[in-house]
């Protein structure tokens, strides 16, 4: 479903949309799988910012995720999917068959009622998780693992999905969502399907203070700054950067700049890059 748009009543409603949540359907979190979380501010151990434009921002708790889907072969039932305001993707409340509870990323079409399981026995259905050794080649995943046993990292936010491309020789093949295709181990675990929330991207957020509510503090442009303060800065009126591209405060390029080691050692398990090459 797309997103909601209000009337204009204000000059801030007049922009903004504001996701539909028509797959949410429990507003209150499960209060044992909550934890403190503690703002930091983009600052250091030592005080110092190490990461600009961190600020403020509602307080929130920290929803405890299941990435690691370890009771095997113990179906569980979906008591309720749930907003988090820690990331981009709903989140689905299981209940187990001996009663314990935790909490997963919600897939495109599950919903209150759905029993999910996690083993190499399970169905290929939305929020079943599997041994990439069990999953068809061609079906959509999310959730990936990397390293077996150490948990979920791909693959996680909102709308998002790679697809099992090839297995062989111990290894697949999987096409990442930026295009990459990356050897990952068949003894990894997936999920099947889709995450939810895929109107994630089409909702605009209409005015600041939606962003300062995120903890996100304002980005002066380098451009209207003096020279002492940024590369940029200076010159008479609006002026060009003066320089072949943009840059950083530091001077380090700013778009284009190429961060990974090809030396890396898990350059070998990247079949093709996200640009192709």
């Amino acid at each position: 479903m797309a997103a909601k748009i209000y009337k204009p009543t204000t000059p801030g409603r007049r922009q903004m949309s504001v996701p539909s949540f028509a797959e949410v359907t429990k507003d209150t979190p499960e209060k044992s799988l909550l934890a403190t979380k503690k703002k930091h501010a983009g600052r250091n151990s030592y005080g110092r910012i190490t990461v600009r434009h961190h600020g403020g921002g509602n307080k929130v708790k920290y929803r405890i995720i299941d990435f690691k889907r370890q009771k095997t072969d113990m179906p569980a039932t979906v008591v309720g999917v749930e907003y988090d305001p820690n990331r981009t993707a709903y989140i689905a409340l299981l209940e187990y068959e001996d009663k314990t509870k935790s909490y997963i990323i919600a897939p495109t079409g599950l919903t209150d009622g759905d029993v999910v399981t996690s083993g190499a026995d399970s169905d290929i259905k939305p929020g079943n998780t599997l041994p990439i050794s069990a999953i068809p080649v061609g079906v959509v995943i999310h959730n990936i693992e990397l390293y077996p046993g150490k948990g979920a990292q791909l693959v996680r936010t909102a709308g998002a999905f790679a697809q099992l491309m090839a297995k062989e020789n111990g290894m697949a093949q999987v096409r990442l969502p930026s295009g990459e295709v990356r050897l990952v181990r068949l003894d990894c675990k997936a999920t099947i399907g889709q995450v939810g929330n895929i109107e994630h991207d089409t909702v605009k957020v209409g005015k600041a203070g939606k962003t300062r509510h995120k903890g996100i503090r304002p980005t002066v442009r380098g451009s209207v700054m003096n020279p002492n303060d940024h590369p940029h800065g200076g010159g008479e009126g609006k002026s060009p950067v003066g320089r072949p591209g943009p840059v950083t405060p530091w001077g380090k390029p700013a778009l284009g700049y190429k961060t990974r080691n090809k030396k890396s050692r898990t350059e070998k398990f990247i079949v093709k890059h996200r640009n192709g090459k």
